[in-house]
């Protein structure tokens, strides 16, 4: 190459470096990137599980069972594991139970003192929620090594030296790992839409000129705003529809098909899609570099969809990990999926999901409206 084809190509690399010394958001995206994925991805995988819920009916009151209670409170107290909620009646403890409210219900059944006293290995169930199998296990662990700690005798206490055993329940069948990243997928594959067939299409439309074609007309802006919503909405329904078509299937979900179920499932995906694609058009309202949005999906993948809890339990995260996912959309979205799909629970059950959900569309909604600037 000679020193004027050197001369052209460095052009060409100066203007490059040009362009990208005049995006600092995209400069700081490039470099803050890897370090939020290992920070993320460093506390979202493996931590100890704890701050789980457990409902307590105790349906003996003889003086061992309170010794089961009391010695839970205090497991409860030392490793904040689980936090025990006392409840009167096992139906309305089930129904938490199912409903998501609680992981486990452990139940100290009639008879339970009578059987201690007279040595004929008495029992205590846990009732687990085994939708998601890391709580289950920790659940498991913990009860099984408190009973064994109840039957070691001691000096004053020997009449309540009888070793209880602990049977565990499980009220949903087996769920494997892939039926338990489905509902983490789906709001995964909305937000792949709604970020490409969204925003970063919004973001090519004005780098072309071609929204100057709406800004002409009489459209009122929230008119404007809600027609890019609603259509980037129907796209990712369409692509969410899909996935869960196939991959409960794949997954091997019990009855997946059934009308009820279908209902809650297009429910909830309807609420995802209209509040993702809400919140990418108010991220994006404001940007003109079209290279900004394709930078930025990394950071919102990492930042919304691991501590959604769509992967591993959120009882697992530290507590900056878990003030993230109070106000990540994704985490209502996959807690209502998981209830639907892995639980086959109602509207009961997902109905604060989906106020949030609608609450939060709004809200993006309104944001992006007072924001949007209608000029050429």
């Amino acid at each position: 190459m000679n020193t004027a084809g050197f001369e052209r190509t460095w052009a060409i690399v100066e203007r490059d470096l040009r362009r990208f010394r005049r995006s600092p958001t995209l400069i700081m995206v490039s470099l803050v990137m890897p370090l939020v994925q290992l920070i993320v991805l460093g506390y979202a995988f493996g931590g100890k599980v704890h701050h789980l819920k457990v409902g307590l009916v105790d349906q003996d009151h003889g003086l061992p069972a309170v010794k089961v209670r009391e010695l839970s409170n205090a497991i409860a107290a030392n490793n904040r594991t689980y936090e025990l909620i006392p409840y009167d009646d096992q139906a309305l403890a089930l129904t938490a139970l199912r409903n998501g409210h609680l992981n486990g219900v452990l139940t100290i059944p009639p008879g339970f003192s009578r059987r201690v006293l007279a040595g004929e290995a008495p029992s205590v169930a846990l009732i687990e929620d085994n939708s998601d199998n890391f709580v289950a296990g920790t659940l498991g662990s913990v009860f099984a090594s408190q009973l064994a700690a109840y039957g070691r005798p001691q000096p004053r206490d020997v009449r309540l030296a009888a070793q209880p055993t602990l049977d565990i329940v499980e009220i949903y069948p087996y769920v494997p790992y892939i039926q338990y990243l489905l509902p983490g997928s789906i709001v995964m594959s909305i937000f792949m839409m709604v970020m490409i067939g969204g925003g970063i299409i919004f973001i090519d439309d004005k780098a072309r000129g071609l929204h100057e074609g709406y800004l002409v007309t009489p459209i009122t802006k929230l008119e404007l705003i809600l027609g890019f919503n609603l259509g980037g909405a129907i796209k990712a329904i369409l692509s969410a529809t899909m996935l869960m078509t196939i991959g409960s299937v794949v997954a091997g979900i019990p009855a997946p098909f059934a009308p009820l179920r279908l209902l809650h499932v297009f429910v909830v995906i309807a609420a995802t899609a209209i509040a993702l694609v809400s919140m990418m058009f108010l991220l994006m309202v404001r940007v003109t570099d079209p290279l900004l949005p394709r930078a930025i999906f990394g950071v919102l993948n990492t930042l919304l969809w691991f501590p959604s809890g769509a992967v591993y339990p959120q009882q697992a995260f530290p507590a900056w990990m878990r003030a993230i996912a109070v106000v990540d959309p994704f985490t209502y979205a996959v807690h209502a999926l998981k209830s639907v799909l892995l639980r086959n629970a109602g509207f009961a059950a997902i109905g604060f999901d989906l106020l949030l959900l609608g609450l939060f569309a709004v809200g993006t909604m309104a944001a992006a409206t007072f924001l949007f600037r209608r000029e050429l």
